[in-house]
């Protein structure tokens, strides 16, 4: 039985500021191609059904550079929408709104997703990819709230218990099975933590 393999895109400027980033299409930056190319070790192994992205750049050239051929961009996969917070930091938002969570609050204004309808359609992707997984594992490429909230999910758990599980660029997880039941069998592997420095004298 496959996994589903949750692979968050590489470093943007944004996501190394903390601004909340979701419609906005960022390229990857120089250190965010690194990373993305790294992952290619870590996925070789593995066998794909398929593999699906996000519609935004930073995860259509993340699978690319990790080795990887998208077989269906899914709408579904596309960050957290967060409105007019789009391009905030957490910081920022919590001037202007004390005590804000976005696991609790969700986005604001026009275009703006509550927890509820991003969970929604992490759900529908779920339920999409799981009898795909008796031919081998299938890819995610996707975006650190969007995949949180997966991982939520396929546990049973609410949307907003996904701040439960942090999640760095270029990152894989997976997606598994224990005794019958759903079960993370892997989170938060970097290329780093797979590999980290040869400690020095």
């Amino acid at each position: 039985m496959g996994e589903i393999v949750l692979i968050r895109h590489g470093e943007t400027t944004w996501s190394a500021s903390g601004q909340h980033t979701s419609v906005t299409d960022l390229e990857l930056t120089e250190n965010g191609v690194s990373q993305a190319k790294a992952l290619a070790p870590l996925l070789a192994g593995r066998e794909f059904a398929a593999v699906w992205s996000s519609p935004r750049k930073r995860a259509l050239v993340t699978a690319d550079l990790a080795g990887l051929e998208v077989t269906a961009v899914i709408p579904d996969l596309a960050e957290w929408a967060y409105g007019d917070y789009e391009g905030l930091t957490t910081e920022e938002i919590q001037a202007d709104a004390p005590g804000w969570s976005l696991w609790t609050d969700g986005g604001r204004g026009e275009g703006g997703e509550t927890a509820e309808e991003v969970a929604a359609r992490l759900d529908r992707a779920l339920v999409e990819a799981e009898p795909l997984l008796d031919r081998g594992d299938v890819a995610f490429v996707a975006h650190g709230h969007s995949l949180r909230v997966a991982a939520a999910r396929w546990l049973g758990r609410p949307a907003r218990d996904g701040r439960e599980f942090k999640i760095d660029t270029a990152s894989i997880a997976a997606l598994g099975y224990e005794h019958g039941g759903h079960a993370i069998t892997l989170w938060n592997l970097t290329p780093t933590t797979a590999n980290p420095p040869a400690a020095t004298d």
